[in-house]
């Protein structure tokens, strides 16, 4: 995780995080840790709890509690215990978190619902998914945002990197784990082609499946046929496809992951053995609840894989129950991990440490400057060199010879 290691080495001359006491709800892997214990190398006190009930490492966690961090999680936890174990990130005598770093909003929610007081303290809010910033946008719209937040999710390194190249590699690595499935040939509908839908319809398309699409954006659609790809309702394909996914989440962030994208309807329609997922942060794009009754029988094959069966003896292959399958079901690539957590770094470095007014009670993007920053510290690992502008050209240009060097309203 290169950029994260050049933090820890500018920290042993500065410590931008000291008197920092960041509460934290993500997932908790190996990648987590090493932010974690960057943040600690850059002065901060952190408390942490798990951002989704399957994708925690115990081994991580362990690792962590040994070496002093909190962290309150475990692989498995039930609805209750996941919410007592937020309780217990925020809950205790003597800490008082003055910033927040969440993933989902769950943290965020419950710090507003049981501890409103503590928004006093907190100086800023730092949100890596588009179902979290969601919430903000909504807590903003209803002015009811104490503090300021920082989208990271929106930033060009978070959503071209995080979203596109790291969810072309791991839909791949998590079909594979849970089902041991051949792709070439297997028919997939992908719902939503956004950053995410198009990194798995690439990897799914480069190993040889048939890929189809479904989109209620009429420019995403046409870039799924000009990527070569069908674009049909959910409906006309559905008694005929192999891999059903869901990945409805829109950018920008001023929407959060689609609701019954996949209804009891299309499940009862589904060919014998289709597999179901989802690669959205909530578990709300597929209609797991419809399962749960009488006259259908769910059977667990192995950790994260669940047949539903129906009385005629057909049955459907769920994966990790409608919830994120990448983490519940695989590992995501560290070095995509690098960009995501140096970009979340830099956003409470930024707002632990602006002046008072700098940043209102509304959400913010990550300033261009930082997305460059983090980018170029990645790109010592490829041996890549930077051209630089001569002054001749920044001025005819009309830049700064070290950037930004895009508008923010450019589209990478």
């Amino acid at each position: 995780m290169p950029a994260l290691m050049a933090l820890r080495k500018r920290a042993q001359g500065e410590k931008p995080l000291a008197g920092a006491k960041i509460v934290g709800c993500t997932h908790i892997t190996a990648q987590t840790a090493v932010l974690m214990e960057t943040l600690g190398a850059l002065g901060a006190q952190c408390r942490w709890a798990a951002c989704n009930i399957y994708s925690t490492l115990n081994e991580v966690a362990a690792a962590l509690a040994e070496s002093g961090f909190p962290v309150f999680a475990w692989k498995g936890e039930s609805e209750d215990d996941f919410w007592w174990c937020i309780d217990r990130c925020v809950n205790v005598e003597g800490w008082q978190p003055n910033m927040i770093l969440d993933d989902g909003g769950d943290l965020t929610h419950w710090i507003y619902k049981k501890y409103p007081n503590m928004f006093k303290k907190i100086k800023g809010i730092v949100e890596e998914s588009v179902t979290g910033v969601h919430r903000l946008y909504q807590l903003s719209k209803a002015g009811k945002l104490c503090v300021p937040a920082m989208n990271v999710n929106d930033s060009v390194t978070k959503q071209k990197f995080d979203n596109l190249y790291c969810c072309r590699e791991s839909i791949l690595d998590g079909l594979k784990r849970t089902t041991d499935m051949m792709f070439g040939g297997k028919q997939v509908v992908v719902c939503g082609y956004g950053e995410v839908g198009k990194g798995c319809c690439a990897a799914l398309k480069a190993m040889g499946s048939i890929v189809y699409v479904t989109e209620i954006d009429p420019i995403c659609a046409l870039q799924a046929c000009m990527d070569g790809f069908r674009l049909v309702k959910l409906n006309e394909v559905i008694r005929q496809v192999d891999i059903v996914i869901t990945c409805t989440a829109p950018q920008p962030s001023v929407l959060k992951g689609n609701k019954n994208v996949v209804t009891r309807e299309h499940l009862d329609r589904m060919k014998n053995s289709c597999i179901v997922c989802n690669m959205g942060h909530s578990n709300t794009e597929i209609d797991v609840a419809s399962l749960r009754t009488p006259e259908l029988t769910w059977e667990r094959v192995r950790s994260q894989v669940d047949h539903v069966i129906w009385p005629d003896g057909k049955r459907i292959v769920l994966l990790a129950e409608g919830r994120l399958l990448t983490l519940s079901c695989s590992t995501v690539p560290t070095f995509v991990l690098s960009i995501t957590a140096t970009t979340q770094a830099l956003a409470l470095i930024e707002l632990y440490n602006a002046p008072e007014g700098r940043y209102k009670q509304d959400v913010y993007l990550l300033p261009k400057k930082m997305d460059e920053y983090v980018a170029s510290l990645h790109l010592p690992t490829f041996d890549a060199h930077l051209t630089e502008l001569t002054d001749e050209q920044a001025k005819y240009l009309g830049l700064n010879k070290n950037g930004p060097f895009k508008p923010n309203y450019y589209r990478y």
